[in-house]
């Protein structure tokens, strides 16, 4: 693991810091992993991203990455309310399926771990950032059902929110207070700051004005519909 991951020990803790060749490796895993997803089908039909597909999947990145960082509040032991940063994730597979949306997620997953890591172990490192993040990506399988905006959302961060819980539960259950259930606290813990932020957003979400200039954006960046309009005009 030394490899990979730099022992730290401070205050009676002991955590881990991502080494220049943990980082190497981190890319590497990123360009295997788009290769591996690479050969699914994905809703529109086709194997390979296109580039539209791989642009607008960019910059629903990098909005996201931005928005992380706007906290509302952050919880002592990690977590904290963003500005909509999980739903730029459950964007994509909004505007593309499951395919790209999971290949994003996977891709903010990594982003995440590299930029703010908190690593104990190598489980509990996929658990919080390979998992958790990348079940964001549930959304892609509402691709094309009623409300799947809001649908693919509720189970994109629903996703995030067993996943971080699951870890709570497995590898900080010494943090729960004397007493209490380390389940409860895990799912109080996570679910709090998931919740609120869902809650925010879903109220947003529910405004028309913003459906509408949602739909318009998935019209404008779904290539297939571009082509149909075309070819009828």
């Amino acid at each position: 693991m030394s490899l990979f991951l730099e022992k730290v020990a401070a205050e009676g803790y002991t955590y881990y810091n991502i080494t220049i060749v943990g980082y190497v490796f981190i890319v590497l895993l990123g360009i295997v992993g788009f290769g591996i997803l690479g050969y699914f089908v994905n809703t529109d039909g086709k194997v390979k991203m296109s580039v539209k597909q791989l642009t607008v999947s960019a910059l629903c990145l990098a909005l996201a990455f931005v928005m992380s960082n706007l906290k509302l509040f952050k919880l002592p032991m990690g977590g904290s309310v963003t500005v909509f940063s999980m739903f730029f994730i459950t964007f994509i597979g909004y505007l593309y399926g499951p395919r790209v949306s999971l290949s994003a997620a996977f891709a903010y997953g990594l982003l995440q771990m590299v930029v703010d890591p908190y690593i104990i172990s190598i489980p509990q490192l996929l658990c919080d950032y390979i998992l958790a993040f990348g079940a964001l990506g549930i959304s892609g399988f509402f691709y094309g059902k009623k409300n799947s905006l809001i649908k693919g959302y509720l189970a994109g961060i629903f996703g995030r929110f067993l996943f971080s819980t699951l870890s709570g539960i497995v590898f900080f259950a010494d943090y729960a207070p004397e007493g209490m259930n380390p389940v409860v606290y895990s799912a109080a813990y996570n679910g709090s700051y998931i919740a609120a932020e869902g809650a925010l957003t879903i109220i947003v979400l529910l405004i028309p004005a913003v459906r509408n200039a949602l739909n318009i954006i998935r019209r404008e960046a779904n290539e297939k519909n571009l082509k149909q309009s075309v070819s009828t005009t």
